[in-house]
C-alpha cells in the first residue's frame, strides 16, 4: 500500500442560500485557494475527481459545467461520482494506490436552496415500494430517532443537548452556516417539525462547495511540511430497505471503522457527518467513541450541511486538525442515504 496524504484544502463559507454565483462561480475560488496555497497549477495534478448530483442541479451531466472551473484543457484525467465528496476521495485514493496517479484533486460542491430539499432527497428510496409515497428526508430521520428513544439509548433531551453543543462548537468554525449559544429547555419547548424532531434536530440547508488535493509519499512531503496521512479508509452499505434493518444501529459504519482501523491507537477527534441529532448517537456506538473523544469540534452536519459535500467536509476539518498540530489522529465519517444507509470511514494521522 502506498503512503497517501491529503497536502491541501479549502472550502467555501456555507450559505443558506447563494444567489448571486452558479456552481462554477461557487467552485472557483475554492479551486484557487487550493492551489495557490500549495503553489501548483492543474498541470502538476495527476488525476481529478468530483462528487455531485444532477438532482440538485436539476439538469443531467451538470458536473461537466463545473470542469470550465477545473480547467480541463490541456486535457486532463477526471472522472465524477454521483455521490458526496468523501466517495470521489476514495476514488481518488484508489487512483493513487495503483500507481496511476501520484496526485489528485478532489472537489464537491451543493446548491440545495433553490428546491425543495427534503423532497428531492426521497428520489433516494425504492422507486416501486417507498417513492410512490413520497415520504421527504426528515420524516425518514424522524422514524429513526423515534426508533432510538424508544429503544431507550438517548432521550429528546440527549439530543437537543447534541443540537446545542454542535451550534456552540460552530462558533469557531468561519465557514458554518448556523453558530451561537442555545438553551437546551428553551428549544425543547419549540413544536415538532415531525415527531420527535424539532427544528434544532435537524439539518440547515447549506450552499457551498470544498476541495482537497492528495498526494502520496515523498510527493506529500514535497507540497506540506504537514500531511495528514490518511491511515485507513473503507466504506460498506446496508440493505436498502428501510423496513429490513435496525434504525437503532448502523453495521456498516461498525464494519467500515474495523476495516479502516479505527481501534489500532488513540483517536484525539471525530468529525461524524450525522445530519440529524439521532444519528450522532448512533454513530458514536457504531464506531466506538466514547465520552473523552472530542466529537464534531466544527459543528458538524448540524452546523453546515451543503449536500454532496458535508462528508467531504468532515474528513476535511480532521486533516486541518492534524495538520495544525492540535490533533495526532482522528476518525472521519460521511454518510449517504436516508437513515445511515451507506457509511465511509477514514482514519487520519500526523507524520509519524
Amino acid at each position: 500500500m502506498r503512503d497517501v496524504a491529503i497536502v491541501g484544502t479549502a472550502q467555501s463559507v456555507h450559505a443558506r442560500r447563494i444567489d448571486d454565483r452558479n456552481e462554477v462561480e461557487m467552485l472557483m475560488p475554492v479551486l484557487q485557494e487550493l492551489k495557490d496555497g500549495l503553489g501548483v497549477t492543474q498541470a502538476d495534478l495527476d488525476f481529478t475527481c468530483s462528487g455531485s448530483t444532477d438532482y440538485l442541479a436539476g439538469q443531467g451531466f451538470s458536473f461537466v459545467g463545473t470542469l470550465d472551473g477545473v480547467g480541463p484543457y490541456p486535457p486532463i484525467s477526471e472522472s465524477h461520482v454521483e455521490a458526496d465528496g468523501a466517495w470521489a476521495l476514495y476514488e481518488a485514493w484508489v487512483k493513487i494506490q495503483t500507481g496511476a496517479a501520484d496526485t489528485a484533486l478532489v472537489y464537491s460542491y451543493g446548491k440545495s436552496s433553490p428546491g425543495d430539499l427534503p423532497r428531492v432527497l426521497s428520489r433516494q428510496l425504492d422507486p416501486y415500494y417507498y417513492g410512490p409515497l413520497w415520504p421527504d428526508s426528515i420524516s425518514m430521520a424522524a422514524l429513526q430517532a423515534r426508533a432510538l428513544l424508544d429503544s431507550g439509548k438517548a432521550t429528546e433531551r440527549d439530543l437537543a443537548e447534541i443540537a446545542v453543543r454542535s451550534r456552540a462548537s460552530a462558533k469557531d468554525n468561519p465557514f458554518a452556516t448556523i453558530s451561537g449559544d442555545f438553551d437546551v429547555d428553551e428549544i425543547l419547548a419549540e413544536d415538532h417539525v415531525v415527531s420527535p424532531l424539532r427544528k434544532h434536530d435537524c439539518p440547515p440547508v447549506s450552499d457551498g462547495a470544498v476541495a482537497i488535493v492528495l498526494a502520496a509519499d515523498d510527493r506529500a512531503r514535497e507540497l506540506t511540511d504537514t500531511p495528514a496521512w490518511i491511515r485507513g479508509l473503507d466504506h460498506r452499505i446496508d440493505v436498502h430497505a428501510i423496513g429490513l434493518r435496525d434504525l437503532t444501529d448502523s453495521p456498516s459504519t461498525r464494519l467500515a471503522a474495523g476495516a479502516a482501523g479505527v481501534n489500532d491507537g488513540a483517536i484525539d477527534v471525530a468529525e461524524l457527518h450525522a445530519p440529524f441529532t439521532a444519528q450522532e448517537v448512533i454513530l458514536r456506538e457504531a464506531i466506538g467513541l466514547g465520552d473523552d473523544i472530542d466529537v464534531n469540534p466544527s459543528g458538524g452536519a448540524l452546523a453546515a450541511n451543503t449536500m454532496m459535500a458535508a462528508g467531504l467536509v468532515r474528513i476535511v476539518e480532521v486533516a486541518n486538525r492534524i495538520s495544525a498540530g492540535t490533533a495526532g489522529r482522528g476518525v472521519a465519517h460521511a454518510t449517504a442515504g436516508h437513515c445511515l444507509q451507506q457509511n465511509l470511514v477514514c482514519v487520519l494521522g500526523a507524520e509519524p
